[in-house]
């Protein structure tokens, strides 16, 4: 368990999480339609969640080299605007109305959640890969 967190592994796909996370919204709608959820507590969870998709989707067009610092920076900053970005909505639909900002908020941290656990065990369920580390360049040997 030592290595688990410092071994290298590559970066898997973010189709499976991001699938995961869209089930767990799909399946709410018939819940909040026979619970008597508010709907629109379920549209704003969906819309939600489908823009920190396309945001994620728009920022890993960003770090095209795996060696730009800068993208990967710029990346990083913008996933953290994800949080804010759905994280501002929620609050102030939840201070104009309760039940519908709190249902959305629920199913979006439920969907959230999902994405996140497929995420980690798709990545770490992966083949570690030990990649050698270059002391410099050997071009003129």
């Amino acid at each position: 368990m030592e290595g688990a967190f410092s071994t290298p592994r590559p970066v898997p796909g973010r189709l499976a999480p991001a699938l995961a996370g869209a089930t767990v919204i799909l399946l709410g709608l018939p819940v909040f339609a026979v619970a008597g959820f508010p709907l629109a507590g379920w549209l704003l969870a969906a819309t939600l969640f489908a823009a920190g998709q396309a945001l994620w989707l728009v920022l890993s067009r960003v770090v095209q080299k795996p060696g730009s610092t800068a993208a990967t920076g710029a990346a990083g900053i913008g996933m953290s605007f994800r949080a804010m970005a759905v994280g501002i909505p929620l609050v102030i639909v939840t201070a104009t109305n309760v039940s519908v900002g709190l249902s959305a908020a629920i199913l979006y941290a439920f969907a959230y959640s999902l994405e996140l656990a497929v995420a980690l065990h798709t990545y770490f369920s992966g083949d570690a890969t030990i990649q050698p580390v270059s002391g410099g360049s050997d071009a003129g040997a």
